[in-house]
């Protein structure tokens, strides 16, 4: 059952990426069929996210380099959950998620996505 707390959270999270982040989309490329073959399918998802560099202390030029930014993408309207191997397209810049939290504290309510992009070379 829901936890009326985390929809209450989710609310504020999508309030304040609305007013502070940006449109942007979420591209989700499937592998082509293992049996029938064919093209790989990429399709687009829009979202709402804010793009934050990471704090100084969290970058240790391995796990979390330079170029990564720290991605919180609102959970409602979103078709899908953010994972490893999707690419965000915000401002310009396209993110390779490196890693994804969909920070769901009852198994029930995102509450949001909080993703690392790496910046695509």
């Amino acid at each position: 059952m829901a936890n009326p707390i985390y929809a209450r959270l989710q609310a504020t999270a999508q309030r304040l990426i609305a007013k502070y982040g940006q449109s942007a989309t979420v591209k989700r490329i499937t592998p082509p069929d293992p049996v029938y073959g064919g093209d790989p399918v990429e399709t687009s998802y829009t979202a709402q996210l804010v793009p934050m560099t990471y704090d100084q202390r969290y970058i240790d030029g391995t796990t979390i380099t330079t170029a990564d930014r720290q991605i919180y993408i609102s959970s409602l309207g979103l078709a899908i959950v953010p994972t490893v191997g999707d690419v965000i397209a915000a401002g310009g810049v396209e993110f390779h998620v490196i890693a994804a939290d969909p920070n769901n504290y009852d198994g029930v309510t995102n509450v949001v996505f909080i993703v690392q992009g790496r910046i695509a070379a």
